[in-house]
């Protein structure tokens, strides 16, 4: 998105999730084609980071469907240490290293509490034992060891 100019950045934000929120691998890629074309001439820049990472960006569709939600953000990440760096930043100086590691697992027990808990938990078991998914769906004929690897 910094690759784009302010006046872009909404119609791009709207072809972009076009492309993570396609029901199938090959829509996206379909998706995914389709804002190369639209964007590639006048904003190279932005067209090229996402196709060096085009397979990474697609690789949610290789797990269960119930868990794409999940693998499509950063957001439990990222909020969990907003909130330490936020609590930590004003006390910085007034405690030792002991202290503040404890105080920073303090705030992430607590963030704890409201994480979302994730869906399809019994697919986990699956992805362990190596079953291999394509499109959100259970596939028997794969390679189970590549999966299991992934997960």
């Amino acid at each position: 998105m910094n690759a784009l100019p302010k006046s872009q950045q909404a119609r791009a934000k709207a072809d972009m999730q076009s492309i993570w929120m396609a029901a199938t691998r090959a829509d996206a890629h379909a998706a995914f084609d389709r804002f190369v074309s639209i964007y590639a001439a006048r904003y190279p820049k932005a067209t090229e980071t996402l196709k060096k990472d085009r397979e990474a960006l697609l690789a949610f569709y290789e797990f269960p469907a119930e868990h794409w939600q999940h693998l499509r953000t950063t957001n439990a990440i990222e909020s969990t240490f907003a909130t330490v760096r936020h609590r930590t930043t004003r006390t910085r100086n007034c405690v030792s290293r002991p202290t503040f590691l404890g105080l920073a697992f303090k705030l992430i027990e607590e963030a704890e509490k409201t994480w979302r808990r994730i869906n399809g938990p019994e697919k986990i078991k699956l992805l362990l034992e190596g079953v291999a998914f394509k499109d959100g769906e259970p596939v028997q004929d794969d390679r189970p060891g590549q999966q299991k690897l992934a997960a």
